[in-house]
């Protein structure tokens, strides 16, 4: 068998038998030995005897949800490839020629999009069409740098053995956010074709809800993207702070009519060790992602961790922690000095802070050195 055509079902009965009519029509007329599963998610409303009635393989999923739906469709399938699309008349299963025609050049996923294929009027409501998809796609092409200009498009084929070996875990309309993402991330094959978009069939409101799911499948990106969420804001934060504390370390520094100091020094203390936080969770979120198989192996992190061990982090944070006790071990002999009496803020502070800064990032260091060892033992 080399096709199965899975759509995901939940009550559609008055769209589903047209479906599969379909699908069946496309399978005939392309010569493909295939056939066409129903993964029903609990349907009420009699979709698994139209199923049956029509030919198609009825498989139950009890477990709730579009992505289970999915998962439990796909794992029945019983062709090389397998094309997945809504069953509520929405995507036109007498085109799927261009995708098989693709997945037999070779390509692990073929995306449809329906920008270039077209959308019809009302098959969209406007805040997704102009806004919701574009944004999030672009967002996710940023992420990511995925080839596919529709992230969200719920018709497209692929290898079953490839997106089996991406064992996804989401289980919800995430589902095929996370198969697209992870297919990029793990370097497969990845095109598009064209495809319409028509209005539904259904008299009912769609299971999509448009603020919900958009937060759900935007959470899940920056979820797999701890370089954006964690690593650049975090060395951005350092940066500044680094920046800004250097500049007014030795003294005071105005600007036109506005003078910092002191005051604007504490706060780039605490950008560095907000920035330095969130690199750390960066490299945190990126070990346990791959140790868990979330993400693939990251060459460049192997390397980096060839030179920094355990041992590394600790003679560093031990020499930074060292340094912040220096400093404020002298700050103390000299407040002894003037017999712990009032002090010269201005001055005290130039010092306290940057030891401040020595002994919370040593200390950090020392103890994210011994928790990345953790992590990495279930690596190795």
């Amino acid at each position: 068998m080399e096709l199965s055509i899975v759509m995901p079902c939940l009550n559609e009965a008055e769209t589903l038998a047209t479906c599969i009519e379909k699908a069946q029509r496309t399978l005939q007329e392309l010569g493909i030995a295939g056939e066409i599963i129903v993964a029903d998610n609990g349907s009420t409303d009699g979709s698994q005897e139209i199923a049956e009635h029509f030919g198609a393989r009825v498989v139950p999923i009890t477990a709730k949800g579009y992505g289970n739906a999915l998962a439990g469709g796909i794992a029945a399938a019983r062709g090389k490839y397998v094309i997945m699309g809504d069953a509520d008349d929405s995507y036109d299963f007498t085109g799927l020629g261009p995708f098989v025609e693709k997945l037999r050049q070779g390509y692990d996923l073929v995306m449809g999009n329906r920008f270039r294929g077209g959308i019809k009027p009302k098959a969209m409501p406007p805040l997704h069409q102009y806004f919701g998809n574009p944004g999030l796609t672009a967002i996710g092409q940023m992420l990511f740098r995925s080839p596919c200009g529709d992230f969200y498009c719920g018709l497209r084929g692929f290898r079953k053995a490839a997106v089996t070996e991406l064992n996804l875990r989401t289980t919800g309309m995430e589902f095929a956010i996370e198969m697209l993402v992870k297919s990029t991330l793990y370097k497969m094959r990845v095109t598009e074709v064209p495809t319409t978009l028509s209005p539904d069939g259904r008299n009912r409101a769609p299971h999509l809800r448009t603020w919900h799911d958009g937060w759900r499948t935007l959470r899940f990106m920056l979820l797999y993207s701890p370089r954006w969420l964690f690593l650049y804001p975090g060395i951005l934060l350092m940066t500044l702070g680094l920046a800004g504390g250097l500049w007014l370390l030795p003294g005071p520094q105005t600007i036109g009519h506005v003078t910092f100091d002191v005051h604007t020094l504490l706060y780039t203390a605490i950008a560095v060790v907000m920035g330095f936080q969130s690199v750390l969770f960066a490299v945190f979120t990126k070990v346990f992602a791959i140790s868990e198989g979330l993400l693939p192996e990251d060459a460049r992190l192997n390397k980096l961790f060839r030179w920094i061990t355990l041992e590394t982090g600790l003679i560093v944070g031990s020499l930074l922690f060292a340094g912040g006790l220096g400093g404020s071990i002298y700050a103390l002999s000299d407040w002894g000095t003037h017999a712990f009496g009032p002090l010269e803020m201005v001055k005290t502070l130039r010092l306290v802070i940057p030891s401040s800064v020595g002994l919370v990032l040593g200390f950090q260091i020392i103890l994210s050195s011994f928790f990345l060892s953790v992590l990495g033992m279930r690596r190795r």
